[in-house]
């Protein structure tokens, strides 16, 4: 039986797709494009490392809020349908995001601040943990077998895309505002903007046709908890995927999120002109996914593929990061761009793999945990873990020492995991 879309509701369904995390992923992301910023106005602290670490916790308090949310929308996903998760879960994002643009400093409202800011992060936290898992399970399983891999990096097209205007307009704010304007109104701007892109991320998801996949299987099984199964029946599974969720989660935030600010607090490079590289190279970033997500649906396995970047990455992080730090502003353009790289095979090939490791019964809960419980508690915390552990070595470089271990990880994860990126969808 055939389950994908017609032409033009496929074409409706990966708008909503895109669309959706790119707000989605704007949101949470600007704020780590900003922790520097924020870290003066939430955390004011003499000690600077001490107001980043602070700053650096919050953003990873949001993300270990995801596996909360996985839950809730995994189990949502599973027990009703996808786009009922993926509509609810957008527009739970679009009110914390703009309450936190009109939210008053410390130096207003004192310790209700940084109070606040928390509760803000922890609603967008529990928003994204059924996001991506449910638009990447809903295009996967709407898609034919020979373009699942190209399907599933249509999120991330997304959330890149998303990321990309935070880091754009990260850059934009911190270059043409003097110091004052900025810390005083301009930092508000980028989250205002998020706002609008929640209106559209509602307004595209409000009538997406139903997965045909997920609707046979559902009347098929019977009614124990997606959930429970995902951590009885799929335990090996949802291991794997955490492991696997867990390297590509720490890699994703060190080069895309993380490496602007290591190279502005440990480097002395210009924070602006740092964040004008990271922008470049998440633009190479964006135009590369889908091409990898199309590679593994014609020539190479999923698993195998996603093993050579990752393997890649553990053998040249170390000498790369160490070349940024002995030639500066050049060398870290060829580093951004190298690293943009790697990452765009994880990006475009990920996602399908994690929906093709589980089957229909309990796809998205096992999927949305595993995915989040690796992102949000290892990803998440990577850039906090990275500032600690870069302060207790007084070495720039211990983030080098960080990139091989959590290589090695998600390669044992991938050897480990069986590839059914040529098999029909369980």
């Amino acid at each position: 039986m055939v389950f994908h879309l017609e032409k033009n509701k496929r074409k409706s369904a990966i708008a909503a797709g895109i669309i959706g995390n790119i707000m989605e992923w704007y949101d949470f992301a600007l704020y780590g494009y900003m922790a520097s910023i924020i870290s003066k106005l939430f955390f004011p602290n003499d000690n600077e490392i001490a107001s980043l670490l602070a700053t650096y916790g919050v953003f990873a308090a949001g993300f270990i809020m995801r596996p909360l949310g996985s839950i809730f929308f995994g189990w949502l996903g599973d027990t009703t349908s996808r786009t009922k998760a993926m509509f609810i879960s957008v527009a739970m994002m679009a009110i914390p995001t703009l309450t936190l643009g009109l939210l008053p400093s410390y130096k207003s409202i004192g310790i209700l601040a940084p109070i606040l800011l928390i509760i803000i992060r922890l609603l967008q936290g529990f928003s994204v943990g059924g996001e991506f898992s449910s638009s990447v399970t809903y295009l996967v399983e709407t898609a034919p077998k020979n373009t699942r891999g190209l399907s599933g990096s249509y999120a991330n097209v997304g959330s890149i895309a998303g990321m990309l205007l935070g880091s754009g307009l990260a850059a934009l704010t911190t270059n043409i505002f003097d110091e004052a304007s900025l810390m005083s109104w301009g930092w508000r701007l980028p989250f205002l903007f998020g706002g609008v892109l929640g209106i559209i991320g509602i307004w595209l998801r409000k009538n997406l046709s139903k997965s045909a996949h997920f609707q046979k299987h559902d009347k098929e099984r019977d009614k124990t908890s997606p959930i429970k199964e995902a951590f009885t029946d799929n335990i090996k599974e949802t291991i794997q995927a955490i492991l696997v969720a867990s390297s590509y989660g720490s890699l994703f935030y060190i080069s895309l999120v993380f490496l602007p600010n290591w190279s502005h607090q440990y480097l002395n490079i210009p924070l602006g002109k740092a964040m004008i590289y990271n922008t470049i190279a998440m633009v190479i970033t964006l135009f590369v996914v889908p091409f990898m997500g199309w590679i593994s649906d014609k020539y190479i396995r999923r698993t195998h593929f996603i093993a050579l970047s990752i393997s890649f990455f553990g053998i040249v992080g170390y000498p790369l990061l160490s070349y940024v730090s002995g030639q500066g502003i050049a060398a870290l353009i060829l580093v951004q761009i190298v690293f943009s790289l790697l990452i765009s095979v994880l990006c475009g090939v990920a996602p399908s793999t994690f929906v093709e490791l589980f089957p229909a019964k309990d796809r998205l809960s096992g999927y949305s945990v595993a995915y989040n419980v690796g992102l949000g508690i290892v990803g998440g915390s990577t850039p906090m873990i990275s500032t600690w552990l870069i302060s207790k070595t007084d070495n720039e470089l211990s983030l080098g020492f960080f990139v091989i271990v959590m290589a090695i990880i998600g390669v044992i994860g991938l050897v480990w995991m069986k590839d059914r990126s040529r098999e029909k969808l369980r």
